[in-house]
């Protein structure tokens, strides 16, 4: 334990690591804004899951192998490992000169992103007593929050290019902005962050960490984007995508059964599974699943629903959520102090759940002729509950183990927070097709998919008229003003009067405007399930929570905590 380091020493390593984890959060919202420009600069459109999905894959492989490994050589020197890459995979993705390049190096940035993480919510641990770990976590809490904010904002701003210090900048910026926070956070922790070493002589599980990393790949390639993805494999062998998802299912059966075998051998496991016998592990390790998963549901289609209904365009619909992250921010600075305060977690996260999940099941009142303001309240309170109650996941996992085995326990809690993030993506996304499609129909001779077909221009948009994807990206608000703006100048070579031609544009808008009343009711009411279902899954966690058997939250000896009061 290294309690015994004076408060500011703490202070300053703290705000190191909130630096590095700032950057992985911020990575993870500000590159939405930019994918649109790269895969339109490099002609790739085919490509742009995989640019999400390389990082993805490899942030949830080195996440908890990266646990276990800090726990060997220590969270310092795996922090400036962690950060070193991170900034070498940000440098070389955005001078990358094709597509390959750059999905490569966004997988070295998702190495990096696992070890910052795995390393940023264990540390607190490491340097504060249980009872002290609330307001910190809280902290980190509101990193989360700010990083939401001024994600899309950032690569909106970069991505549309502006002018600094003469430079003009691009897409590539959302990248090259991680360099200077990442050598600024590398210096402060090589010079302040103790070593926070447990183990003397470290035995690494090489076949364990292969076994986890195939699993996990696999798994995600299995739910996220897989018949993009392997659309090229699909095609050229004529496998179905069920048959593909069978045979990678049975991929992951196999190396989860070969992992536990080896892991019960192992004398240093990358996941010791006497963990599993751990009571409050397991229930908290399911909650960190269900939240995972209610979380991208609430969070992630409440931005399409603000592009679809009100029309906002990606870094607008994004500062839509300001209230949800205000709330997330105040409630989860104001509990970690609380917490601290009182030494007690359980309740709140009762609380924070309780709250959670009714505003979650309220956002079903939202329709299309919902105002704004409607929808700001009820998110307002999403953020409260969730700002209540995540933070003190870790608190709790961390209470139940010694300190040498702080850091596999709580990447696994990240761990399989992650996992339920990325079969949630899955999951709703399969859902919210199902369900607009079922509402529209056959939209094949619909008035205006019939027009567009008519326009050279804008024929490219309609590929597959019956696809739920294209069906959406005809109601986007940029997509709509690219084929309004080829309407119009078709319009200029038509040889027509005047007021025939205004006609036509009124009938033209006539149609556009009926497609989309169309499409966005279709949408609205799939939506309605699935935060329905999200509400569900936050209700489950509570259930959960109260099966906790809560443990007492010990303060340190004044011995401890030098500088502190």
């Amino acid at each position: 334990m290294n309690h015994h380091l004076d408060l500011r020493k703490k202070v300053i390593i703290m705000i190191s690591v909130m630096a590095s984890l700032f950057l992985v959060a911020l990575d993870q919202t500000i590159i939405s804004t930019a994918l649109g420009k790269i895969v339109e600069d490099f002609n790739a459109f085919s490509a742009l899951s995989w640019v999400v999905t390389a990082y993805l894959i490899t942030t949830t492989i080195t996440t908890p192998i990266a646990g276990k490994l800090s726990d060997m050589f220590g969270r310092r020197t795996l922090l400036l490992v962690g950060v070193t890459i991170f900034a070498l995979g940000s440098l070389f993705s955005g001078l990358a000169g094709d597509i390959n390049q750059l999905i490569i190096w966004r997988a070295v940035q998702g190495i990096g992103g696992g070890i910052i993480t795995a390393n940023a919510f264990t540390i607190i641990g490491d340097l504060f007593a249980a009872r002290e770990r609330g307001r910190w976590q809280g902290m980190i809490g509101a990193v989360f929050g700010v990083s939401s904010v001024v994600g899309p904002l950032l690569g909106g701003f970069l991505t549309e290019s502006h002018s600094i210090l003469g430079l003009t900048t691009d897409w590539r910026w959302t990248f090259y902005i991680n360099v200077p926070i990442a050598i600024a956070a590398f210096i402060v922790i090589a010079i302040y962050c103790p070593t926070l070493k447990h183990e003397n002589k470290p035995r690494v599980d090489y076949w364990g960490a292969a076994l986890l990393a195939l699993a996990l790949a696999t798994l995600v390639l299995a739910v996220d984007n897989t018949d993009r993805i392997f659309a090229d494999l699909l095609t050229s062998t004529g496998m179905s995508l069920a048959t593909l998802r069978v045979i990678m299912a049975t991929i992951v059966v196999l190396a989860t059964a070969a992992f536990i075998f080896v892991e019960r051998r192992s004398k240093e496991p990358i996941l010791d599974l006497a963990f599993f016998k751990n009571r409050n592990f397991l229930i908290l390790s399911g909650i960190a699943t269900f939240v995972g998963a209610a979380m991208i549901g609430s969070i992630l289609y409440l931005t399409q629903f603000n592009q679809q209904v009100y029309g906002a365009g990606p870094t607008t619909s994004g500062l839509m959520l300001l209230p949800m992250i205000a709330g997330l921010m105040l409630v989860s600075i104001t509990t970690g102090q609380l917490v601290s305060k009182y030494g007690k977690y359980k309740r709140f996260m009762v609380g924070g759940f309780i709250v959670a999940g009714l505003a979650i099941g309220s956002l079903v009142t939202l329709t299309p002729t919902s105002t704004y303001i409607h929808e700001a309240i009820i998110i307002f309170f999403v953020g409260a509950g969730i700002g209540a109650a995540m933070p003190l996941m870790n608190i709790a996992i961390q209470n139940e183990f010694e300190q040498k085995d702080l850091g596999v326990a709580t990447s696994s809690s990240q761990l399989f927070r992650g996992l339920g993030s990325t079969i949630g993506v899955a999951v709703f996304g399969s859902m919210l097709t199902l369900g607009i499609g079922n509402n529209l129909g056959d939209m094949r001779q619909d008035a205006y998919i019939q027009t567009l077909k008519q326009s050279p221009a804008a024929s490219q948009f309609i590929a597959n008229p019956n696809d739920t994807n294209t069906l959406l990206s005809l109601n986007m608000p940029t997509t709509k003003q690219k084929i309004n703006d080829g309407f119009t100048k078709s319009m200029t070579s038509v040889a027509l009067p005047a007021p025939a031609k205004q006609q036509l544009q009124q009938d033209f808008m006539a149609k556009q405007n009926a497609y989309s009343t169309k499409l966005v009711n279709a949408f609205s009411k799939s939506l309605h399930t699935i935060f329905i279902i999200t509400s569900t899954m936050m209700f489950t966690a509570l259930v959960l929570v109260i099966a906790l058997k809560e443990r007492p939250l010990y303060a340190a000896s004044p011995a401890e905590t030098p500088g502190e009061i």
